[in-house]
């Protein structure tokens, strides 16, 4: 079943259970997913990695939004975007915790040859496409410069 058919069974599901939080966060998922296939120049169906792409950006606008209200002292808002930001996570393979992710870029390190931070570059690019939705690149880019230094 593609995202956009699950998306549609859960909308409906939290519809009939009268779940408004998880509902505007599943809307808010099915209205990315619109607007990228009719996008300029976008083929009808979406692609798992675009997909992926797609639950990956609003996970990280999410993210981005509770630090920034929790640092204003908007709590309301903030656990809004907590429960949106579940709501996504779900849909997304699971993360990597730190210790898996440092193994892995310990390898990536290897495999490049990199010996300092002036390999950073190097190691990053490898890095998100071998670890693409299993982590953010934030994340990544801090575990690298720590083993890089």
């Amino acid at each position: 079943m593609s995202l956009k058919n699950q998306i549609n069974a859960d909308i409906k599901t939290a519809m009939l259970a009268k779940e408004k939080e998880k509902l505007t966060a599943l809307r808010a998922i099915k209205s990315m997913i619109l607007l990228a296939e009719t996008e300029k120049g976008a083929s009808e169906e979406l692609t798992n990695d675009a997909e992926l792409k797609l639950l990956m950006k609003a996970a990280k606008q999410r993210k981005d939004s509770v630090d920034l209200f929790r640092e204003q002292g908007r709590d309301d808002l903030a656990d809004k975007e907590q429960g949106e930001l579940d709501v996504i996570s779900q849909y997304l393979p699971k993360q990597l915790s730190e210790e898996e992710l440092t193994v892995e870029l310990q390898k990536v390190i290897d495999q490049v040859g990199a010996s300092g931070p002036q390999d950073m570059g190097k190691v990053m690019g490898v890095a998100t496409k071998a670890l693409d939705g299993k982590s953010d690149g934030k994340t990544i880019s801090t575990i690298i410069k720590k083993l890089l230094s």
